[in-house]
């Protein structure tokens, strides 16, 4: 294992022998577009925190599924905005509500081509900005909780998703949700398991863009960034309950965590660029300090390389087309 004999820059000599030699790639196939749906909105709202992305109406969200179509990527996850909430967030059940309307448009659109996948939480309909209902004392109630998640997956998947993917972090989410659809017919609808879900400061921009009237934190629920352990029982119960897939989020702090779970786990897994990834980079490049794409790209890898299957970012369709280009 000696100099000269061994010479690693011998495989880095060319492009095509960095490509040839290679130990991840990207592709089209491994992307997920998070995407988001106002109600009552005429025209797209771009949202200040996250440049070049919107809140998008019937018609330009429709457009988006179909452009992510034509490049290849995977999935396209919807979270809706509501013009109406309330302590219970009783418009995330309403059949013509924003996302149940939206999963149902985008069906219509592109049919099978693209996996339609729906947010199953509260946090965007409810008044308080919690992902579940409140008790007498402030605290989310888990089980009340429960019984509302049950139904949103029920009409969500009656609206034509593929996927669901509980991201509230209760506790029992999974099972309930899965007994749920068994017992309402939609056997064949797949569960993607936010199953480590951490209480992160990069959320910022996400909650601008579905407007979330949260006071507070959500550190009751969502995991506590110190601990590695801990999401590895999350995913074993997630699992046990019936997850057909299981998530990371955030992705950028979190490589470990999803190399541990990529190593364990016995189901696909994805993990989530969330809103601050993107625009930490987004707000480098447009002051000229990294190379954009070169940045988007590796960004993207690194997670692949830690292990995800399936990357849900916000540079999907941008990244997709790149991709094809090359």
């Amino acid at each position: 294992m000696s100099f000269p004999n061994h010479r690693p820059r011998r495989l880095r000599t060319t492009p095509a022998m960095r490509r040839m030699t290679a130990e991840h790639r990207l592709a089209p196939a491994d992307l997920i577009l998070p995407a988001f749906i106002r109600e009552g909105l005429s025209e797209p709202a771009p949202i200040s925190s996250m440049p070049g992305v919107v809140q998008h109406t019937t018609d330009s969200l429709k457009r988006a599924a179909a452009e992510a179509v034509e490049l290849g990527v995977s999935g396209i996850m919807l979270f809706g905005v509501p013009a109406v909430r309330d302590a219970r967030g009783t418009a995330s059940l309403d059949p013509e509500g924003v996302l149940n309307k939206a999963i149902r448009d985008v069906r219509a659109e592109v049919g099978d081509d693209l996996v339609v996948m729906g947010d199953v939480c509260l946090d965007e309909f409810t008044d308080h900005g919690h992902c579940g209902v409140l008790d007498a004392n402030g605290y989310v109630d888990n089980d009340a909780t429960l019984e509302i998640y049950a139904q949103m997956a029920v009409a969500q998947a009656d609206a034509g998703a593929h996927v669901l993917g509980p991201s509230g972090m209760m506790d029992g989410q999974i099972a309930v949700i899965r007994q749920a659809l068994e017992q309402a017919g939609h056997q064949n609808t797949a569960v993607l398991a936010y199953a480590a879900k951490y209480a992160s400061a990069f959320y910022g921009p996400f909650r601008e863009a579905v407007d979330s009237q949260l006071k507070g934190d959500r550190r009751t629920y969502q995991m506590d960034a110190a601990n590695r352990r801990e999401a590895i029982i999350e995913v074993e119960l997630d699992l046990e309950e019936g997850a057909d897939m299981v998530m990371v989020k955030p992705a950028m702090s979190y490589l470990d965590i999803l190399a541990d779970v990529a190593a364990m786990s016995p189901v696909p897994v994805a993990a989530y660029q969330i809103s601050g990834e993107y625009a930490m980079i987004e707000a480098a490049a447009g002051n000229g300090w990294i190379d954009r794409r070169g940045a988007i790209t590796e960004s993207v890898l690194g997670i692949k390389r830690a292990g995800a299957d399936m990357v849900l970012t916000y540079w999907a369709s941008e990244l997709a087309g790149w991709l094809k280009e090359s």
